[in-house]
């Protein structure tokens, strides 16, 4: 078998010291996945905040925190889902985030969705930014192409 070999853009991006997300930033594809799961993972966000209010801490502190576990974890599949879905199903969340379950609250206050979604998103911008900036300096040579063909 032969082999075929190009740079796609891919970058390597080791995750808190742990698992490597790999993706092109500037792939217009991955941002647009990235902007469309915002209402998704907030959809799911609201889900299991529905759910926990059908909690009836009446039948029990035992029962109850179990099933506040399970909506968590049920809501940390979901999110990984969602986030396997923008980056590529290469990229297994959980084995990036060692496991860690992103409706967990971080150091500093953020739940760890959140926290992944504020790292990833300025990586994105910059990443869009630079191929909307290809894009525009293209059409300017081939504007200039032309004109000079005239």
């Amino acid at each position: 078998m032969e082999q075929l070999n190009f740079d796609s853009g891919v970058k390597e991006y080791k995750v808190n010291g742990s698992g490597i997300l790999r993706f092109n930033p500037s792939d217009p594809n991955v941002y647009g996945r990235f902007l469309e799961a915002m209402s998704k993972i907030k959809e799911v966000e609201t889900s299991a905040a529905e759910e926990a209010k059908k909690i009836n801490p009446q039948n029990g502190a035992q029962e109850a925190g179990e099933a506040a576990i399970r909506i968590m974890c049920e809501t940390d599949r979901k999110m990984k889902a969602i986030l396997n879905e923008i980056f590529g199903h290469g990229n297994d969340f959980n084995e990036i985030l060692d496991g860690v379950n992103l409706m967990a609250v971080a150091g500093n206050g953020n739940r760890v969705v959140n926290n992944v979604i504020d790292a990833l998103q300025p990586i994105l911008e910059e990443g869009i930014k630079a191929c909307a900036d290809d894009e525009i300096a293209q059409a300017k040579l081939n504007r200039a192409q032309r004109r000079a063909l005239q």
